[in-house]
């Protein structure tokens, strides 16, 4: 039996746009959602932090939901009319909370990096030190990056990770935490490809008295499925994004364990950040959340942390270096460091074939972020699509083909990925 007919959750994206073509009286913009949507059939997606959902998800983020204002909360909005999509958020906040094992749940924000302002705008003032991972060791802009919110108002002292191992340098964040005394600690990360130590991080935020912020907006769907270890009771707080991992649309949640904090959460996502919630993509989550629940649902993050490992296995018997040698989730870095190749040029080589990847910095990067020395791979997208291990290694051989003679013809690449692609179609 095939992972589709295993999970029950093929993504039917051509089928819901044929029709919606149909209809459309834009044919203009009908036309670039219909070339969007063959490029997702024709091409395989490596991009770790995407995925296709399910034609549930598909028919929620595209209802009449979307028509209704509802600022507030369940039971307590500002408009009227309220009655069906209070039930639909409560809904959501209870499958999250169930997923998570936690005691409140906020499913309101727009986005990961607006979950992580919201637990700024509660828990911090200006100026306030914060402690996060570095991006060129696999942080997220929202974790200290000057160019964000993040680093423009906050003060940023950032960790990175040992210089052969790639690990997180434990020894340290302790060191940083002591000296600088951060108001908040940040564990998470958005290219790193090893298991977190919560409960560590969890023992320095408490010698130095800080918070501490899981961001787990990657490995979410790893959680809650028992293939990596939980935040709670470690973490203060938890963020994650719905749409990577956990197979959910695009979106962002908050979860703690403490009263007085859940508070301050709801008030800083609204009215602090945000006015009216996206209702359409909240009953979206809620599906996302019940899904996720299921046997099928481990079962698959199963397979999809097997073949991040299988192509791992396979990129680097091809003689490619990655961070850290290797992966324990759902993504994997490779390390062009000191060969006459960007991370840059990689992408763009591989999108012509049509393997979508993005670019990625690495421990120590010698390139700018806009060139870069690494790729980020990931497997979840391709993992729903029902490809399986043994199908790793083609990719890993087309991967290698194609960067090593970039000027080279691509006719034959670019049939072996639609071969592919049409062995495991979307719809």
């Amino acid at each position: 039996m095939g992972i589709h007919s295993m999970i029950q959750v093929k993504s039917t994206s051509q089928e819901h746009n044929a029709a919606m073509h149909h209809a459309m009286i834009d044919t203009e913009m009908a036309g670039f959602i219909a070339a969007e949507s063959k490029r997702q059939q024709d091409h395989i997606e490596l991009i770790a932090s995407e995925n296709f959902v399910s034609r549930d998800i598909l028919t929620a983020c595209g209802s009449i939901l979307t028509n209704k204002y509802a600022e507030g909360y369940p039971g307590k909005r500002y408009y009227g009319g309220c009655q069906y999509v209070d039930q639909i958020e409560q809904m959501a906040i209870d499958r999250a909370k169930s997923l998570f094992g936690c005691a409140f749940a906020n499913v309101q924000p727009h986005s990961g990096s607006q979950a992580n302002q919201a637990v700024f705008l509660a828990l911090l003032e200006p100026r306030d030190t914060i402690l996060g991972m570095s991006m060129d060791s696999g942080g997220h802009l929202t974790h200290g990056a000057k160019v964000s919110l993040t680093g423009k108002w906050f003060n940023i002292v950032s960790y990175g990770v040992n210089p052969v191992t790639h690990r997180v340098d434990m020894d340290q964040v302790r060191d940083l935490a002591k000296k600088h005394r951060p108001k908040l600690m940040i564990v998470g990360a958005s290219s790193y490809p090893r298991i977190l130590n919560f409960k560590e991080f969890r023992d320095i935020a408490d010698e130095v008295g800080a918070f501490l912020l899981a961001d787990v907006a990657h490995i979410s769907g790893l959680i809650v499925t028992g293939h990596h270890p939980h935040p709670f009771p470690h973490a203060h707080v938890l963020t994650s994004t719905t749409h990577k991992t956990l197979r959910g649309p695009r979106g962002g949640i908050v979860l703690t364990n403490e009263e007085e904090l859940a508070k301050k959460i709801n008030g800083a996502v609204f009215p602090g950040l945000q006015g009216g919630p996206l209702m359409h993509v909240i009953a979206a989550k809620g599906i996302c959340f019940q899904e996720a629940s299921t046997p099928a649902f481990s079962q698959y993050i199963g397979s999809v942390c097997d073949n991040a490992a299988a192509l791992a296995q396979a990129l680097t018997q091809h003689g490619y270096n990655l961070v850290s040698g290797g992966t324990d989730n759902h993504l994997l870095v490779m390390d062009f460091s000191g060969l006459d190749l960007s991370g840059h040029a990689a992408q763009h080589a591989l999108e012509a074939v049509g393997i979508t990847t993005n670019k990625n910095g690495v421990p120590n990067d010698r390139c700018s972020y806009v060139q870069t020395s690494g790729l980020r791979l990931g497997t979840p997208a391709i993992t729903t699509r029902g490809f399986m291990v043994p199908d790793m290694a083609i990719i890993a051989q087309c991967i290698h083909q194609r960067l090593s003679n970039l000027d080279g013809p691509v006719d034959v690449l670019v049939n072996q990925v639609e071969q592919l692609c049409q062995k495991y179609p979307l719809n």
